[in-house]
């Protein structure tokens, strides 16, 4: 079942269960896809977005949820905080599982191979690699140094 396909069951169950907040999350996860379709069509896609660009969607949505809820909570509003951080629970439903530190450094050191990285110069490359098959399951700004401390070893 595709990632699309789950969202839209899990959106009718949420209807059926009269679970307003939830469905109100789910109904922003459409909306955000709807509107990169919309844009994906203008540039001459014409089956919108795809699986990976999806969960490009999603993550970036948990990603600023996070953010919000951080300033809520330094500004004293920990029940708007509150309400982010069960607007995030909802997104990373849909999200695959994430790595692990011991995963993502395997990960990182396949990238580098498959790419042939052997200096700083291809870390560009080999982000695009990690970022072309694990989005969604890691943290690419805690990756990024990663691979830097990794090529700059490497040369």
């Amino acid at each position: 079942m595709d990632l699309r396909t789950k969202i839209s069951a899990a959106l009718k169950q949420a209807m059926k269960d009269k679970d307003a907040d939830r469905l109100s999350t789910l109904r922003l996860i459409n909306a955000a896809i709807k509107d990169k379709d919309i844009d994906a069509r203008a540039a001459g896609q014409d089956d919108g977005v795809g699986e990976g660009e999806v969960l490009a969607i999603l993550g970036k949505m948990v990603k600023q949820r996070k953010e919000s809820a951080k300033t809520y909570e330094e500004g004293g509003r920990l029940d708007l905080a509150e309400r982010e951080m069960a607007e995030t629970t909802v997104i990373e439903e849909f999200l695959p599982q994430k790595l692990d530190d011991a995963a993502s450094a395997k990960a990182v050191d396949e990238a580098i191979a498959e790419v042939g990285a052997d200096s700083i110069r291809d870390m560009g490359k080999v982000m695009g690699v990690l970022k072309s098959k694990y989005t969604g399951q890691m943290d690419f700004g805690a990756v990024g140094p990663m691979v830097k401390d990794r090529l700059c070893a490497a040369s």
